[in-house]
């Protein structure tokens, strides 16, 4: 049995910044057995190499669905069936139904309404002088965006947001659960009120009534499932990317000049920003369906295995000298977004917002600079993220 290491005894320090951690482990092989800090506190087996990453992210016997080894889980039991807990065929067929309403059309359409939310958010801020940019832009921007996408009610967001942080960092084992439960029962009772209302045109009312050609349509739980997907993953994560991004500027002001002489390497900077530090920090838990060995290491049928974005970001077999913010540098290839069948559905719209975002922010704030350190970073595995960012202008 390989040495268990456990994570937590790297106390808040690993919390703030786990990449001399991942760096340790990564001189000791690809693979570890770790048990995650509290309040996590799994034992899993943990991916940190670049190559072996990406590998383990497109193999299909790890398996998703925590059925194929007899287990379920939280988000399953309370909210239903989405594409993170689905392998092929299942997820072959979910995808293509979700695919249908939410094409790269539809992600360009959304341009002019992000340049308007992150305009309206901004006139409220800059006057301001000083300001917590996750409070005051990297939340409501993707918050607002996803929310108008799928056509929930300007009421129902503040709840909705408060609920989204508990589940993907959640404060405890029993505050995650109660906010599963109130996300499920929130979902059910938005998708009943679309179907009782008629076509309304936004993207889950799309999802309600898009059939395949064979006449296959989304099941309620399935429903359920993808909405929760849809409006959590699409808004926590880019939270984080634009709120890193920002910061990852803001601490490296050569990199900040060259991008503010030369716009054109906006797009270099977001995929460096993943690369760097991506907003997701390990991928959701993969399964063995079989027994399997992962670069050399065995790893036994039902063992779980978390593969590590951010520690493969940093993989200097990958990237020359990967603890360095370089705008510059060739840095497509990272697995920020993920890689394989399950490679991110929301990557354009999440690239479109940090874009939108980091240019109107630095075209409108000549001046901006970091105002004190930042907030708490997120607590679990999952999210990689600042809870604020104090800057001025």
């Amino acid at each position: 049995m390989a040495e268990e290491i456990d994570l937590g005894e790297f106390g808040d320090g690993f919390r703030r910044d786990p990449h001399p951690v991942y760096a340790r482990l990564r001189e000791r092989g690809a693979v570890h057995r770790v048990r995650l800090p509290a309040p996590d506190s799994y034992v899993t087996w943990l991916v940190v190499g670049h190559e072996e990453a990406r590998a383990a992210l497109a193999d299909p016997r790890l398996a998703k669905d925590s059925a194929r080894i007899g287990a379920t889980f939280l988000d399953e039991e309370l909210i239903g069936k989405h594409l993170l807990a689905a392998d092929p065929p299942q997820h072959t067929r979910l995808r293509a139904l979700v695919s249908r309403a939410f094409t790269a059309r539809r992600v360009a359409e959304l341009r002019p309404g992000i340049e308007r939310i992150t305009g309206d958010l901004l006139d409220a801020m800059l006057p301001r002088g000083r300001a917590d940019l996750v409070e005051s832009l990297a939340y409501p921007l993707p918050l607002t965006v996803i929310c108008e996408l799928l056509g929930v009610p300007e009421r129902d967001r503040p709840a909705f947001r408060e609920l989204s942080g508990e589940a993907v960092a959640p404060s405890s084992p029993q505050s995650e659960h109660d906010a599963f439960v109130r996300l499920g029962a929130y979902l059910t009772e938005l998708i009943e009120d679309k179907r009782c209302a008629g076509p309304s045109g936004d993207l889950l009312d799309d999802l309600i009534r898009t059939t395949a050609q064979d006449g296959d349509r989304l099941s309620p739980g399935e429903l359920r499932g993808m909405a929760f997907l849809l409006l959590v993953a699409g808004h926590e994560t880019t939270v984080n990317l634009i709120g890193n991004a920002v910061h990852a500027l803001l601490t490296h002001p050569d990199q900040l000049a060259a991008l503010r002489a030369d716009m054109s390497l906006l797009d270099g900077t977001v995929e460096e920003a993943l690369r760097y530090e991506g907003p997701v920090e390990n991928a959701t838990f993969r399964f063995a369906a079989e027994p399997l060995e992962i670069a050399g290491t065995p790893v036994a049928r039902g063992d779980a295995v978390m593969i590590g974005l951010t520690a493969a970001g940093r993989d200097p077999a990958r990237y020359p000298a990967p603890d360095g913010f370089d705008i510059r540098r060739e840095s497509r290839g990272h697995l920020a977004f993920g890689h394989g069948v399950h490679y991110c559905l929301g990557a354009p719209l999440a690239r479109l917002e940090a874009r939108t975002a980091i240019r109107s922010l630095l075209e409108r704030a000549p001046d901006l600079a970091l105002d004190g350190p930042p907030g708490e970073w997120l607590p679990g595995a999952l999210m990689r993220g600042m809870r604020s960012l104090p800057v001025r202008w």
